[in-house]
């Protein structure tokens, strides 16, 4: 593939802006400059830089985010900066999307994809794909509680109980929740229905995928063949 259309396809910009990258010396292709941007290159394990900036070429994009509190999952926030933001803008040029949502305040893991098939079958509440919430209650949790969440209760706009599919009790006001399915404000709600009030509420893993302890807040890295594997179980 010539380099003007591997830059275009990675989110850099219109083929014409991706040309004047290549004649401006400002990319190497496999760590040896390329100032011709016709040159063809086998995509392949493609490794190249833009203005030193390491990129793998990547037919399609897969990536984590450790979510901070004060954004808003969507391309149009309202209220508060989108998710996006904190994303390079030639991922955002590709129009990865995320998958699923996290509320403004809720923190922790958060997948994005411009693969329609991954995203499909990561949120669609038909897989049920297990995601493990953290949350820190305002009020001492119990044995009652905690079974009552995995027992099923109702929310107010749903007459079918809505039950977790595991919950488990870390310390005094910290439980694990884990959902195979995805309602407005769930966890909240599934929370106050037993008598509680969440007061932090954390994502920590994905079906198999669990966020990494060394990924920072608000930064985000790559999903490697491994992590997708765990995804894909």
């Amino acid at each position: 593939m010539q380099l003007e259309r591997i830059l275009h396809s990675q989110g850099f910009g219109s083929r014409k802006l991706c040309r004047i990258l290549v004649h401006a010396d400002r990319v190497t292709v496999n760590g040896e400059p390329c100032d011709d941007p016709f040159t063809d290159f086998s995509t392949a394990n493609l490794q190249f830089t833009v203005d030193g900036e390491p990129w793998p070429y990547c037919e399609k994009t897969y990536l984590m985010l450790n979510k901070p509190a004060g954004y808003e999952c969507s391309l149009k926030p309202q209220h508060h900066p989108g998710v996006h933001a904190l994303l390079p803008s030639p991922l955002r040029e590709r129009g990865v999307q995320t998958i699923g949502r996290l509320d403004e305040d809720t923190t922790g893991l958060l997948l994005f994809s411009d693969d329609g098939v991954f995203i499909h079958r990561m949120g669609s509440p038909k897989w049920k794909v297990p995601k493990v919430y953290e949350i820190t209650a305002k009020h001492a949790i119990n044995a009652e509680q905690t079974a009552a969440l995995v027992a099923g209760v109702r929310l107010a706009d749903d007459p079918i109980p809505v039950a977790a599919l595991a919950c488990t009790q870390v310390s005094t006001h910290v439980m694990r929740l884990t959902l195979g399915e995805g309602k407005y404000h769930q966890v909240k709600r599934m929370v106050a229905a037993v008598g509680n009030r969440v007061e932090a509420l954390n994502r920590i893993a994905i079906g198999d995928l669990v966020l990494p302890k060394d990924l920072p807040v608000g930064k985000w890295r790559w999903l490697t063949d491994a992590d997708l594997e765990k995804l894909r179980k």
